[in-house]
């Protein structure tokens, strides 16, 4: 008995659920539960002395992220403050007014076009930056921002140098376009209904923004906006210097001119100084944002660790070699669909490079003994990126959290449900195209 409960796939799914009851249930912090949680199990699991060196290894590996979100967020905060983006907001304003349905519309269309960059920090920053003080005007939920930010961005990351698509090709050993191609219909059709679901969720704000008190008799009153700044920090003289900036930033980011933190932080330093020439208020830039760069950063430090231990202990692998053992003989002509189906919860509390170099291969193989490609395997692994976009364990989710000022865990509860329609769609297009084969053979 005691062994069974020893056993690191029964440790690791424990420590998962644990951890997902906890913030789920806001009993602890995102960030407490991220280090208490792995470390309890850890311990019990028998790695004590062993504990450091996976939680720095952990560490290490996220760092390049942390690095680039710090500066990301400063970077995009000054352009903020010196009003890069008003004339944005001016014509968002002009050309969806207070109307929620063409708000939200209006954010999945900007969601999908800035994601063809490939870099979901970079959407997140762009599209918050850009609708946030839009929602904020008019009384919107920014849950539903956030939920059409992830699931148009996490489409949109099928394409080959999104990284997901990249993964899964380089793990099964096929090639990209082999992969990618067959799965456009069913990413179309899936970016199709996320349009559908921008209208629905501006139908039911506008239903409840009507329903509010409107003493002005226009759209109900809004939170104040924490995003504008005091005038005397705008920079209207240097639109034009800071858009170019901007976009050439955005261009690099796109060609991989230089590593991102790299490009993020001499952008920052350019930025800070044209802008703010004196370092006094460089200094009271950097102190206003602060709050948002510790939080974020903090958090990538902790889910680090997190995956760390989880990996270190060998409780990944076995959790996904134990669902594998565990697999009747007379399903494995089904393993593509039943791929697909389990790319939703593995996605979730796994990374990327986890799943798709540990766990796919190992699937790939089983599958070619019942004489399933390994390219439709492949295929079937990105169907869960939708709710992989909702993963505690994902930069982009505490960014955008932290910009929109929700709790991760009211965003995983809002967006969840529409996450797994999104895949089911995604799925059921596939599965009617040929692009995931339902029986092999």
């Amino acid at each position: 008995m005691i062994d069974a409960l020893l056993n690191p796939a029964f440790l690791g799914l424990a420590m998962v659920i644990t951890f997902m009851t906890l913030i789920m249930t806001r009993r602890m912090s995102a960030i407490a539960a991220l280090l208490a949680v792995p470390i309890t199990f850890g311990l019990i699991a028998g790695a004590g002395p062993g504990l450091g060196k996976m939680i720095l290894e952990g560490v290490h590996q996220v760092a390049p992220t942390a690095l680039l979100l710090a500066f990301a967020i400063l970077y995009f905060a000054i352009m903020m403050d010196a009003g890069l983006f008003d004339p944005l907001v001016r014509r968002v304003l002009a050309a969806v007014g207070d109307d929620p349905v063409r708000i939200a519309l209006g954010t999945a269309l900007l969601t999908m076009t800035v994601s063809l960059d490939g870099d979901g920090t970079t959407t997140a920053l762009i599209v918050i930056t850009a609708f946030l003080p839009v929602y904020r005007r008019v009384g919107m939920n920014p849950l539903v921002l956030a939920t059409l930010l992830g699931l148009g961005n996490a489409l949109m990351n099928y394409i080959p140098w999104g990284g997901p698509t990249a993964r899964a090709a380089s793990a099964v050993g096929a090639e990209l376009g082999t992969v990618f191609n067959p799965l456009v219909p069913a990413m179309l059709v899936g970016l199709g209904v996320v349009f559908v679901l921008a209208w629905h969720f501006g139908r039911r704000e506008r239903h409840r923004l009507a329903a509010q008190p409107r003493p002005d008799g226009r759209a109900a009153t809004a939170p104040p906006d924490v995003l504008a700044a005091d005038p005397s920090v705008r920079r209207p003289r240097l639109f034009w210097v800071n858009l170019a900036l901007t976009a050439g930033l955005v261009v690099g980011m796109a060609v991989h001119l230089a590593p991102l933190p790299v490009m993020m932080m001499g952008a920052f330093a350019i930025a800070a100084t044209v802008n703010y020439p004196r370092p006094r208020d460089q200094k009271a830039r950097i102190a206003a944002h602060a709050d948002n760069v510790v939080n974020v950063v903090v958090l990538i430090f902790a889910a680090g660790a997190f995956t760390g231990i989880l990996n270190g202990t060998g409780m990944a692998d076995a959790m996904a070699s134990a669902a594998l053992a565990h697999l009747p003989r007379d399903l494995g002509p089904h393993l593509a669909p039943l791929t697909a189906l389990a790319s939703l919860p593995l996605t979730f509390v796994m990374s990327n490079d986890a799943y798709y170099f540990g766990v796919v291969p190992v699937v790939a193989r089983a599958a070619g003994e019942f004489g399933i490609s390994a390219d439709a395997i492949a295929r079937a692994s990105l169907v869960g990126q939708p709710v992989h976009a909702l993963s505690p364990l994902l930069a982009p989710i505490y960014l955008a959290c932290g910009l929109l000022g929700v709790d991760v865990g009211d965003a995983q509860r809002f967006a969840l449900k529409w996450a797994l329609l999104i895949c089911g769609v995604v799925l059921a297009t596939a599965l009617a195209t040929g692009a995931i084969p339902l029986t092999a053979g």
